[in-house]
């Protein structure tokens, strides 16, 4: 199939791209470059051997997008393109609203007029909110605790509601849990502009001596050993889990968990970063983050029983992978 896919270049586009290209379907990337870098492309091309399609374009700009639509047939979009930072969503609530919703819009507007009809949707296991674990789809949502989370949960409603009132649309909602490491060829990996916001490109900074030291939000959570506990897949178990979405969804809305199934805290993380690379991670305890839960993490049931899916790689895995693409690759 010919895809579409927005936020491409970005970390978990990126790795997508990939698994999508190695599994045969060609790949047309839209992405503003605003959190990635253009050389992913040429890195993209260099694991798969195989040429795809890229715009320099923001989603939010209709013209632009139409333009993408009228040059290509699409059989299916894989929407990624957003902001994803629960701390700056806080701090930012007008933009994470207006990119994130008004994006996923305008792209399902796009898809209604030219007759596509398979969406594959970025979601987050934020919009559950602080819920009982394990999550599970079926489950009523909380109101989030951060704008982010609202975006998903509103896109999630736009989308379903399209479907609703255009029975041939297929639509998978895929709630993501935490990805980290990197593809094994270490070509690429999670790379942000500036101080990283998620945990592992913090911890691989730290290793190479970049920041000083991670820290660590909260030690007080009602858990084992009192930081947060969340369920970190493999970024390549992720991609693949968007193919297999795209592959097996038929008409109607569809959500699948996309996780490990199990918890680990950060000390864990920590632990087993250090063991995997046999390298010290200095941390300090700091107060908690607006809008974190305490705990998170998936029942993953639902993708292994329709999808035949399920993530393989464990946790020392993500952390060799991780600090391989920091170690060898990264600029």
């Amino acid at each position: 199939m010919n895809i579409l896919v927005t936020g491409g270049v970005g970390y978990i586009g990126a790795h997508t791209c990939v698994a999508l290209l190695e599994a045969g379907h060609q790949v047309i990337i839209a992405d503003n470059l605003c959190n990635s870098k253009v050389e992913t492309l040429d890195r993209i091309r260099q694991i798969t051997n195989k040429e795809l399609t890229f715009y320099e374009v923001d989603i939010t700009n209709e013209l632009s997008l139409n333009n993408i639509f009228l040059s290509h047939y699409i059989d299916g979009v894989i929407h990624l393109a957003g902001f994803k930072a629960v701390g700056e969503s806080i701090e930012k609530p007008l933009s994470y609203y207006y990119n994130n919703i008004v994006s996923t819009m305008l792209l399902a507007k796009a898809c209604q007029k030219y007759g596509v009809r398979r969406f594959v949707f970025s979601s987050s296991a934020t919009v559950y909110g602080d819920n009982e674990v394990p999550f599970i789809e079926t489950m009523k949502l909380l109101p989030t605790t951060n704008p982010y989370g609202e975006t998903k949960v509103m896109s999630e409603r736009i989308l379903t509601d399209i479907a609703k009132a255009n029975p041939s649309w297929a639509v998978a909602l895929l709630r993501y849990f935490n990805p980290v490491g990197a593809h094994e060829s270490g070509l690429i990996g999670e790379s942000p502009n500036g101080v990283p916001n998620n945990i592992m490109p913090y911890i691989t900074q730290v290793a190479k001596g970049r920041l000083e030291k991670l820290k660590i939000f909260g030690s007080d959570y009602p858990t084992e050993d009192g930081t947060g506990i969340r369920d970190y897949i493999h970024v390549m178990d992720l991609a693949e889990g968007h193919v297999a979405a795209l592959n097996n969804i038929t008409e109607g809305v569809h959500i699948y968990n996309l996780g490990t199934g199990r918890g680990i805290s950060v000390l864990e993380l920590i632990e087993a970063f250090e063991k995997a690379n046999g390298i010290k991670i200095p941390y300090e305890i700091v107060g908690r983050r607006p809008g974190d839960v305490a705990s998170c993490y998936a029942d993953v049931s639902n993708a292994k029983r329709k999808l035949g899916w399920i993530a393989k790689r464990d946790i020392f895995t993500m952390c060799r992978d991780a600090w391989r693409f920091e170690n060898r690759y990264k600029e």
